[in-house]
């Protein structure tokens, strides 16, 4: 049973992304819903 179900949205290709059990301790830093979108953030 997930414990946070919240979604965020991914600044880089701006689509929503849900709560991941490997993001359970860092959650509140996760911005990107993806390695990719984190190696391209500097794309806005």
């Amino acid at each position: 049973m997930k414990k946070n179900t919240s979604e965020k949205i991914c600044p880089v290709c701006e689509k929503p992304f849900s709560w991941r059990k490997k993001w359970e301790k860092n959650w509140n830093e996760v911005r990107y819903c993806s390695e990719r979108c984190r190696r391209n953030k500097v794309k806005k």
